[in-house]
């Protein structure tokens, strides 16, 4: 642990912002596994509300900078593929 008063509230802030990130990370592979879910059903409109809900996290996420924007862009193609049904 660290003796200096500002490093401790840096430590206290980083494991604070590191919780908001796996809470965007973690959002997102949730809404990936449903809209899995509903594409392999045939639930086009289930498919359509959870890939908006999607690609809006996955925006919120990169304005946060808890994912990186290219890595964000990556995700929301392979969404759009996944809802197209053009491949896995």
């Amino acid at each position: 642990m660290a003796n200096i008063h500002s490093q401790k509230k840096r430590i206290l802030r980083s494991e604070r912002e590191r919780l908001e990130n796996r809470r965007y990370t973690s959002k997102i592979k949730t809404y990936f596994r449903r809209l899995e879910t509903k594409v392999a059903e045939g639930d086009a409109e289930g498919a359509a509300a959870d890939h908006r809900e999607l690609v809006s996290t996955i925006d919120k996420a990169i304005k946060v900078r808890a994912l990186h924007a290219n890595n964000g862009a990556r995700k929301k193609a392979r969404a759009a593929r996944l809802r197209s049904g053009a491949g896995a």
